[in-house]
């Protein structure tokens, strides 16, 4: 999060209340980078609202500009800026959707989870951040090269929200429920699955300090655990990797980031792969 150079901050006109600008100007703060406030919308000009916003900025010490825009959708809106004004982060606060809307359109949240060229902060609430527990969540299951620099950037990233906000680490992961039929003994027997995650987690733990205590590792479905433990604890953050799934796959199997992202009371931290970043990115300039 440190290397983040400048920040985008979705600001939701409607709103009295700009949550997300709250986050942003405490990152800002604490990784000294920029913000460009971005509104999305062109049939009223809200000029003075960013006017003004830029201007309490500013006076908090934080270099910051501002734009309006608007490309056809939410999400192309932002993705477009992101490389224009070449942010690292984006931050916005969530707006759910009914379950109804859900199963006819895809949530336009979900959207820029997956086709964002940069890592997305979706802001659930205002509560205050500091002394808080942030939860990483990995999949200690997955073995390759792509998700095991995942699962580092996922910590990192959480230890450094750790660090800003004098919080505390958790490391959560969920395992499959043992299968007699496998080929490989260590997924037959429950003992054996968890023992085997427990011994993938010392790389995390150890690296980043994460105590005994504060590491999950159990049973189930990843999209029931997360928001279980999250919730738990209390955590004001949530740090979580997605592929991005998209087409047949997203719809029906969904992406863990999404599927949670209702379920969660804490703010989540939704990262990629840098590949599957610089893909995204790729495709915008076209």
């Amino acid at each position: 999060m440190q290397a983040v150079k400048r920040i985008l901050v979705v600001i939701d006109p409607t709103r009295k209340e700009q949550v997300a600008l709250k986050r942003a100007s405490l990152i800002a703060r604490f990784i000294e980078s920029e913000l460009h406030l971005l509104v999305c919308e062109n049939r009223q000009d809200y000029g003075p609202l960013l006017q003004e916003l830029t201007e309490q900025a500013t006076a908090e010490g934080i270099t910051c500009d501002s734009s309006q825009s608007w490309h056809g959708g939410m999400t192309e809106t932002i993705n477009r800026a992101v490389v224009r004004e070449g942010c690292g982060l984006v931050i916005k606060q969530h707006t759910p959707d009914s379950a109804l809307r859900k199963a006819l359109l895809t949530p336009e949240d979900w959207k820029l989870l997956r086709y964002c060229p940069a890592p997305v902060l979706m802001v659930k609430n205002s509560d205050s951040w500091i002394k808080g527990s942030v939860l990483a969540a990995i999949d200690l299951g997955s073995h390759d090269d792509q998700h095991h620099v995942l699962h580092d950037t996922i910590v990192s990233h959480a230890a450094d929200i750790c660090e800003m906000i004098s919080g505390q680490l958790h490391l959560i992961s969920a395992h499959p429920a043992p299968m007699l039929s496998s080929a490989d003994p260590t997924f037959q027997l429950r003992e054996s699955i968890a023992a085997s995650y427990q011994d993938a987690s010392g790389e995390y733990t150890d690296k980043y300090g994460v105590a005994q205590d504060c590491l999950h590792i159990d049973e189930g479905p990843a999209d029931t655990l997360i928001p279980f433990v999250a919730n738990k604890i209390g955590a004001s953050v949530t740090v979580i990797g997605t592929v991005g799934r998209k087409g047949i796959a997203g719809a029906l199997i969904g992406n863990t980031a999404e599927v949670v992202l209702d379920q969660l009371n804490s703010d989540v931290l939704v990262l990629k792969p840098d590949d599957t970043l610089s893909h995204l990115e790729s495709l915008l300039e076209k």
